[in-house]
């Protein structure tokens, strides 16, 4: 059984800029010439740095196959950022010439890592750095015991400074996957060193699903079965499988999505207040509601794989036709399911979580419809002429546009008593300055030693042990058109205890059903 250990106090998370790391710090990137490297982690780097959010002389090492020299790496990165619109001028030049350097692992064999040591050391020594050091494992899932089994064996797991190891999801295949990769990385490194990220957890509404339930009683005295019908989860993309076409082969929806974002997202919604505002305290919490999660029955899940179909005026390929998928692929590319929660605070309210590829709009959000009144004194008067009034609803949205909105019934304006549903809305965009990227965040806080927002070796397997008993024996995949909201088979799960799909309404801050 893996407990948790001591580690380091959460710090808050203030407003306005990125808080600046202390002290000087070596990046190490496995896996720099890659697409996370050059999509989401080189510009993360490049933006935290020209917001001084770096110690001025932390520099990044970047570690792959390719043979190249500093040089060339350099000239790469600085492609990259120009592209992605970053500023350019002496400025990205003197930070790419002064702050990045590069050191090719053929093999992945021990003496790669030995001259990876070496140059760490040589890097540290020229630059005045202190051993301080962030390992980050850009690399494929398949890649990761390679790595961590060289960190490890030529001393590098170790360091006077301090060292940390970054670990992309997915972690694991299934429950054993996990359990077997979690202790290759217990033997050369302690679980206070390792941050396994999962980019959801750094988008500011996710983190502040935390402060809106217990920073605000009015919330929190209604978050439990007694007040609240259900609770939706939804993580719905437009775009298709695109270019991870080899990876969704061998992943699909439920372990893509389902198994890290959906749940973490789950357990911050379910948990209950944690003993203080740190990073033990708080995953304490999340792993209980994991652990809670009762088994969930075949009939409980829907898969389904998207179709040819149109999506803004144009035609779009289906899943099958896809490059480097196979034409008879049974891969599930969406996913909804029904949870119950084993709890006093969640006892009979269903957690109903969505995702898929191709679906109508991308939106990812957190449906939470508070229990009718009663009596319905006021049905008569609505002024749509439903059958039932509307619930009140909170609706967080995650994305595109991080907010909250609240659904309530008014009267009217008129000699008639007739009601119309209002909704309160607040979006970080109008309140705020730009939000900063979420990886931006996250690296942030592994430099600051902050575990908060990362999943801890218990909860991750905890969610594999919600999961692994539905891999392999869920068969039948449904097809659906490519921009609608998957097969209609979907809809039967929440139907049948009476709810329905639910989603902002297009350009609006109110909620409606999801139309087919």
């Amino acid at each position: 059984m893996i407990t948790a250990e001591t580690h380091p106090a959460a710090g808050s998370k203030p407003a306005g800029g990125p808080r600046a790391a202390r002290d000087p710090v070596l990046i190490v990137v496995l896996g720099a010439t890659g697409d996370l490297m050059q999509r989401k982690l080189l510009p993360a780097l490049y933006h935290i740095a020209s917001e001084a959010g770096f110690h001025p002389r932390t520099r990044i090492l970047g570690a792959a196959r390719p043979e190249m020299d500093d040089r060339i790496f350099r000239t790469q990165a600085q492609e990259v950022l120009r592209a992605g619109a970053a500023a350019g001028g002496a400025s990205l030049e003197r930070w790419c010439d002064e702050c990045l350097f590069y050191q090719p692992i053929q093999n992945g064999s021990v003496e790669d890592y030995r001259a990876l040591a070496r140059r760490i050391g040589a890097v540290e020594s020229e630059q005045g750095l202190s051993g301080n050091r962030v390992f980050y494992l850009a690399l494929p899932p398949q890649s990761f015991p390679e790595a961590i089994t060289g960190l490890g064996e030529v001393g590098l797991s170790r360091s006077p400074g301090g060292t940390r190891v970054v670990i992309e999801k997915p972690f694991g295949r299934d429950l054993a996957t996990a359990q077997e990769l979690n202790r290759l990385v217990h033997r050369s490194f302690q679980e206070s060193q390792v941050y396994r990220i999962d980019h959801y957890l750094g988008k500011e509404t996710v983190q502040n699903l935390i402060a809106l339930r217990f920073a605000n009683p009015i919330f929190e005295t209604l978050w439990n079965r007694d007040r609240v019908e259900s609770v939706e989860i939804a993580v719905a993309e437009t775009v298709g499988v695109e270019h991870r076409a080899a990876f969704y082969e061998q992943t699909g929806a439920l372990r893509d999505i389902v198994q890290n974002h959906l749940t973490q997202l789950v357990s911050l919604v379910g948990m209950d207040a944690p003993v203080a505002f740190d990073a033990d305290a708080i995953r304490n919490e999340k792993v209980k509601v994991v652990s809670a999660i009762a088994p969930i029955a075949s009939d409980d899940v829907v898969l389904g794989q998207y179709a040819p179909g149109e999506m803004d005026g144009k035609k779009v390929p289906g899943y099958r036709g896809e490059d480097g998928v196979a034409l008879d692929s049974q891969v599930e590319t969406f996913v909804a399911l029904k949870l119950d929660i084993a709890t006093w605070r969640w006892h009979g309210v269903p957690f109903y979580l969505r995702t898929g590829k191709r679906l109508a709009r991308r939106v990812t959000q957190i449906v939470v419809t508070f229990r009718q009144a009663p009596i319905a004194l006021f049905q008569p008067f609505h002024t749509h002429g439903v059958e039932v009034i509307p619930p009140n609803r909170l609706i967080i949205t995650v994305q595109p546009s991080e907010g909250f909105d609240l659904d309530f019934q008014v009267k009217a304006p008129g000699q008639e008593i007739a009601l119309d549903t209002q909704s309160l809305h607040f979006r970080y965009e109008e309140a705020y300055a730009p939000l900063h990227d979420a990886y931006e965040t996250l690296l942030l806080d592994v430099l600051a030693g902050d575990q908060t927002l990362f999943v801890r070796a218990d909860e991750a397997e905890q969610a594999w042990r919600v999961y692994t008993p539905l891999l392999g024996h869920l068969r039948e995949v449904h097809p659906y058109a490519a921009g609608t909201w998957g097969p209609a088979e979907a809809d039967r799960l929440p139907e049948r205890t009476g709810h329905q799909w639910f989603s902002p309404a297009a350009g609006a801050g109110l909620s409606e059903p999801l139309g087919r």
